[in-house]
């Protein structure tokens, strides 16, 4: 009985470090790819909260999970940003694996999510 618990512990601890693992990105490297053009960026706060304001540029994913595929770019190796409320939310994750699901190996989130974004004094863009 303790090796099936301390197996069952260990899956367990293993599933939760790799489910969600993704890189970090600061605000200001965010800035940065979006005044180059280089990133997708991905709202996951649902689709009221991106009508009221989201980081500029970035898709719903709400409108556009059905057809993710659609909404990034071709190319596998492009920077793609998830992210949602702030550094407690849990929910950019849903992007983020639908992301590499598709094969994208550049996947990355922004922990800051749209309240640090604000915080940080970030122009926000409202959704139709």
């Amino acid at each position: 009985m303790k090796k099936l618990l301390a197996l069952l512990t260990a899956a367990f601890f293993a599933v939760n470090v790799y489910a969600g693992e993704y890189p970090d990105i600061s605000i200001e490297d965010l800035k940065a790819a979006i005044k180059a053009g280089k990133v997708t960026v991905i709202d996951v706060n649902g689709s009221a909260s991106w009508k009221k304001g989201h980081i500029p540029g970035a898709k719903d994913f709400a409108a556009v999970q059905g057809d993710l595929a659609s909404a990034l770019p071709k190319d596998k190796n492009a920077l793609i940003v998830a992210y949602c409320g702030g550094p407690s939310c849990k929910a950019y994750t849903k992007a983020a694996s639908a992301a590499e699901k598709l094969g994208y190996k550049n996947v990355k989130h922004l922990s800051a999510g749209i309240s640090g974004w604000m915080q940080a004094g970030e122009k926000t863009e409202k959704g139709n």
